[in-house]
């Protein structure tokens, strides 16, 4: 078989485009003006400001923005004012997990707090099997009265943190991520 990288068969997959500081909500919107599907994930912080404080929205992951596309024609993503360039090897953009962004996509759909979370390589991995968050799969980094949960970009090496109830999360069985991006990213097999 050959090794062709599964993003030049030509179907839409999921992309992290970078972009230039504080234009995220900006590419985002121009993207979606131009008909492509896009995932601009969000937090809430509180800023105080003596006596007073305001609320701000701000992207869990700082100077990208998700994008479903076909590789094959990406002319209009980066040529998108505040696109700097498609996150890839050389000139060739390597695609998202699509389990990562399905689980990001449900914990910001469930509207729990989330919060930016230094990215981690080892640790138990488990998937939640009930609520509202079934099916998502992250690494448990702390376990007292609920569990600290981390959703993971492996591509951006970033991550986020979820707090949930400890009763929601079950051991995730012959899960290997390592596994999963190498077939996403279609790698020749290896010789020998």
């Amino acid at each position: 078989m050959n090794s062709i990288p599964v993003s030049e068969f030509g179907f839409p997959q999921w992309f992290a485009l970078a972009v230039k500081p504080r234009f995220d909500k900006a590419v985002a919107r121009a993207l979606d003006a131009k008909g492509f599907e896009t995932f601009l994930p969000l937090y809430r912080r509180r800023h105080n400001y003596g006596a007073r404080s305001k609320d701000f929205e701000l992207p869990l992951f700082p100077g990208y923005v998700f994008c479903r596309f076909n590789a094959l024609t990406r002319l209009p993503i980066v040529t998108t004012p505040g696109v700097t360039h498609i996150l890839g090897a050389g000139n060739r953009p390597a695609p998202l997990s699509e389990t990562e962004i399905a689980s990001l996509q449900i914990a910001i759909k469930a509207q729990l707090p989330l919060q930016p979370f230094p990215f981690l390589q080892i640790g138990q991995r488990v998937r939640i099997e009930e609520g509202v968050l079934a099916g998502v799969v992250g690494i448990i980094v702390s376990v007292k009265r609920s569990v600290n949960l981390v959703l993971s970009v492996t591509l951006l090496q970033r991550s986020v943190l979820l707090e949930i109830s400890r009763d929601q999360v079950d051991l995730e069985q012959n899960f290997n991520l390592f596994e999963e991006t190498r077939d996403t990213l279609a790698f020749p097999p290896a010789e020998g």
